[in-house]
């Protein structure tokens, strides 16, 4: 190992030399990622062994190699304790955590016959770029209304990245207070708490955190394959019928571009279309961005690239909104919740303690995929009356 760069919950940077050819930057040299919990923390001068092989292919979210283990003396057996959830399960680097709802925990008791939300809103995104967005909106939503920022718990399923630690997006809002906890259900491990399904983490968010707001959204790294039903998103449908089936409010967050070059993610995505109208068999709240006709003031710089013209999200919005028809009634199942997106939501969205970015894109290259999730936030406050 060459250095030592940045750390943050649960994770550090490195950069490692190759030994042989690999998919290094012209130098021979890579950079990598090592969870503390699972590999140690190695030190400059330590041989470390690496996985490249999504490196390799362009693949994954960040561009990490991802360190195995260390080349010559393995970290610590972790100290004997409470916990019998193994995570990761079957792999080389399963993960042996304490569930929130399992007998050896505190809050077993809470959890043994938990069975109600209460009608706790819970916004349900596709992807884990959706998660500060939707948090600028419900903090922006409380501020218009006087009222104290929400108490918010992120769940976090596994369908992208298993560890939470990879994520800088949850360290950075953990660590700014917009966020009380992550809770990570199914495979995924790393969270506050710890959770066998989706089910016991969202009521662990309502009964053990006391949450007064929750987002349901898969880790970093969606995985898509063209297809029509072969993307990790699908869980996002299932997600609303957990939310339905435990008395909370479900309000689907859609995946939205105007950037996109592919057309099946233009406008709505697909992703959300199937979920919602397919996958989803209880009645969520679909919430729709309204984009001011005239200028929209505020649009930032990013670097190279000019903010959009005057007006330009107009007609996105339009299109947006005719896709969505197929999803409330009478066409479809859910309801239509149409909200304002304007320049004091961008303005929310540019106040961001962690960086905005869904597919290599930022707030400035496409303002209209965090403004969707913006308004998703915003709707989810209004619901606590």
């Amino acid at each position: 190992m060459v250095s030592r760069g940045a750390t943050w919950r649960g994770a550090r940077e490195l950069r490692v030399r190759l030994d042989a050819d690999g998919p290094g930057e012209g130098t021979g040299e890579v950079r990598a990622l090592a969870y503390p919990g699972l590999v140690g923390d190695p030190a400059v001068g330590d041989r470390v062994l690496l996985n490249v092989s999504a490196l390799a292919r362009g693949l994954g979210t960040g561009g990490y190699a991802l360190v195995v283990s260390p080349a010559g003396t393995l970290p610590p057996d972790p100290l004997a304790g409470p916990g019998h959830l193994v995570k990761a399960r079957y792999t080389p680097l399963q993960a042996l955590v304490l569930g929130v709802d399992e007998q050896e925990s505190p809050h077993h008791d809470v959890l043994r016959d938990a069975d109600d939300l209460a009608g706790l809103p819970v916004v349900v995104a596709d992807l884990h770029s959706a998660l500060p967005a939707v948090l600028a909106g419900a903090r922006h939503a409380a501020a218009l209304a006087g009222r104290p920022a929400p108490r918010v718990v992120y769940v976090m399923t596994d369908g992208g990245a298993l560890p939470a630690w990879f994520s800088r997006t949850v360290a950075g809002l953990r660590d700014a207070g917009w966020l009380e906890a992550c809770v990570t259900a199914g495979q995924a491990f790393g969270g506050d708490l710890e959770a066998v399904t989706v089910h016991t983490a969202l009521l662990a968010a309502r009964h053990v955190v006391g949450a007064d707001l929750v987002v349901v959204a898969q880790g970093p790294g969606n995985l898509g394959t063209g297809t029509r039903w072969g993307f990790s998103g699908v869980a996002a449908g299932d997600a609303v019928n957990a939310v339905a089936t435990l008395g909370g409010r479900p309000v689907g967050s859609l995946r939205v571009s105007g950037a996109d070059p592919r057309p099946r993610h233009q406008g709505v995505s697909h992703h959300s279309m199937t979920a919602l109208g397919r996958v989803a068999l209880a009645p969520a709240d679909v919430v729709v961005p309204v984009f001011p006709p005239g200028p929209m003031d505020g649009l930032p710089d990013a670097d190279g690239v000019p903010p959009l013209e005057a007006g330009s999200l107009a007609p996105l919005g339009a299109r947006v909104h005719g896709q969505a028809l197929a999803l409330v009634a009478p066409m479809g199942r859910h309801r239509l919740v149409e909200v304002e997106a304007g320049p004091d939501l961008l303005a929310a969205l540019a106040s961001s303690p962690v960086r905005l970015s869904t597919m290599g894109r930022g707030l400035a290259e496409d303002p209209g995929s965090f403004l969707a999730a913006a308004v998703a936030g915003v709707h989810a406050v209004r619901l606590l009356g």
